[in-house]
Order: structure tokens, then sequence, then C-alpha cells
């Protein structure tokens, strides 16, 4: 049986693997937390140099706004891969996926509600 532990690893790095196939690029560190019936996933330093770019250009405003919407565009079009990924980890159904992510932190956060 594997600790808590051992489990947050492994799906810090199944996430780390499909921010890298899926979206292109990899964080730079992803860090994963159990609370109640939630996993937690923290990913730090996700955004690409594109998305720097729109982020502080002279329309930063709306560079921001792009690339949160692409970003969550992204991840819906992806639920059923990451359906697949934690159910395999945890044995446990994906009831609901929240997502955001800061473009001033370059952070992103994912909240996966299990059954």
């Amino acid at each position: 049986m594997k600790t808590k532990g051992q489990l947050e690893a492994e799906i810090s790095d199944a996430m780390t693997r499909f921010e890298k196939e899926y979206m292109g690029r990899g964080p730079t560190e992803t860090r994963t937390f159990f609370v109640d019936n939630m996993v937690l996933v923290r990913l730090r330093g996700v955004l690409t140099p594109a998305e720097h770019q729109l982020i502080s250009g002279a329309n930063a405003a709306h560079g921001r706004q792009l690339v949160k919407q692409m970003r969550t565009e992204l991840i819906e079009g992806a639920r059923a891969i990451l359906d697949v990924v934690i159910k395999s980890l945890t044995k446990r159904s994906v009831v609901s996926v929240h997502t955001d992510i800061s473009t001033v932190q370059g952070e992103r956060i994912i909240i996966f509600v299990l059954d």
C-alpha cells in the first residue's frame, strides 16, 4: 500500500508529464496535496515564452485574458485524459475539475474532486 506522500509524488510526476506532452512545456515545479476528497495540484513555471510576450505587451490585460481562456479550453479538452490519469493512480473517479492560472506568478492550480 502506498503512502499519501508516495501517491502525491506519483500524481505530481503524472501531471508534469501531461503538461509536457499535452501543453508542450512542463512546469518548473509540481506539488500535489490530498485534502478530504480533493486532489490539489500546484504547478509553477507553466507559462511559455509566447505567453509571457502576450501578458507583457502593450495590451497586457487582453493578453492575460487570452492566456487564461486558452489554458482553460485546453484543460477542458483534455478532461478525459486527466480523469484516466487521476483514476488510475487514486482508484477513484473524478467528479469535477476546477482550474485557474495566475499570469502574474506563472502558476496553475488544478483541483480534482473525487467520488
